[in-house]
């Protein structure tokens, strides 16, 4: 069967490398000042849609992401993959989103995208580690969900059966289209980029990525699927007041980079006596027991 796929992707600042420009004055992350990545569970999912698109022909695959012009990368990282279209939501009025407007911006798009049959994303993004959008997502369409998701193991009769990893072990489930899914770190990983993709897709740019000196701007008249969807509050029918730090209830007080330092360390041997002694000392710190 033929399957829309949409995937939602993020562009993350890398977590590991958080210094003391990593805040604004506002509270929100200065991913300005951060070097920026395909989140990481983001590709695990966009994995899951690209054997999904390979084991049932004519499907297709988009990405679906939110961010400055920069994070067009992700679309592009997305073609080199094999994803056949993306949509970049960008716009002033969507800075500064928390997972509540997140997700309200991101069910929007999918709205008017014209839904999809399946809707996947990562468990959660590494600069808020919170596995709020995706569920949101869910339910602001009205759609089932399944998360914690390892592997779709079959897509027949409009319904997937799914593996997923929980606490205790591993359940499978099935459940019917449409459908929200988000996928674990421990799935498999993402295919590596396609090395004549990248060749096709290397210019592909939204609008407010181009500049006048641009060396190669003529492309974009003689190969239009280098002009990626670039859509704005207005362009979705969105809410301004639902977007951004406007629909926004939560705030970011700050974000601090912690290294944890042992003030003491023991050597220990395998004597007995060792042993014995580290489990008192933990029984009596109630650190176990």
């Amino acid at each position: 069967m033929k399957l829309k796929i949409i995937v939602l992707a993020k562009q993350v600042p890398d977590t590991r490398n958080v210094g003391k420009d990593a805040m604004t004055e506002e509270g929100t992350v200065n991913r300005a000042a951060l070097p920026a990545i395909f989140n990481p569970e983001d590709l695990n999912a966009l994995e899951q849609a690209l054997r999904l698109k390979e084991q049932n022909p004519g499907s297709t695959v988009g990405i679906l992401t939110m961010g400055p012009p920069r994070a067009a990368e992700i679309i592009r990282q997305g073609l080199y993959r094999g994803v056949d279209t993306g949509w970049l939501l960008t716009d002033r009025l969507f800075a500064g989103a928390d997972t509540l407007a997140t997700s309200y911006a991101l069910a929007t798009a999918i709205k008017k995208i014209g839904g999809a049959d399946i809707v996947i994303g990562g468990r959660q993004a590494i600069d808020g580690d919170t596995a709020q959008v995706g569920p949101q997502v869910a339910q602001k369409l009205g759609l089932s969900q399944v998360t914690y998701v390892e592997e779709i193991l079959k897509c027949e009769d409009n319904k997937l059966t799914i593996r997923r990893h929980i606490d205790g072990g591993v359940e499978t489930v099935e459940a019917p289209m449409p459908i929200v899914i988000t996928v674990n770190g421990s799935a498999a990983p993402c295919r590596p980029c396609n090395a004549k993709l990248v060749m096709k897709f290397k210019h592909a740019t939204v609008p407010l990525e181009r500049t006048e000196d641009m060396p190669y701007a003529y492309l974009y008249d003689e190969r239009p699927y280098l002009t990626l969807n670039q859509w704005s509050v207005a362009d979705v029918d969105g809410d301004p007041q639902q977007c951004g730090l406007a629909g926004s209830p939560t705030k970011v007080k700050a974000v601090k980079n912690i290294v944890f330092q042992a003030k003491e360390s023991k050597t220990l041997t395998s004597d007995d006596k060792d042993i014995e002694s580290l489990i008192k000392e933990l029984l009596d710190e109630k650190i176990i027991g």
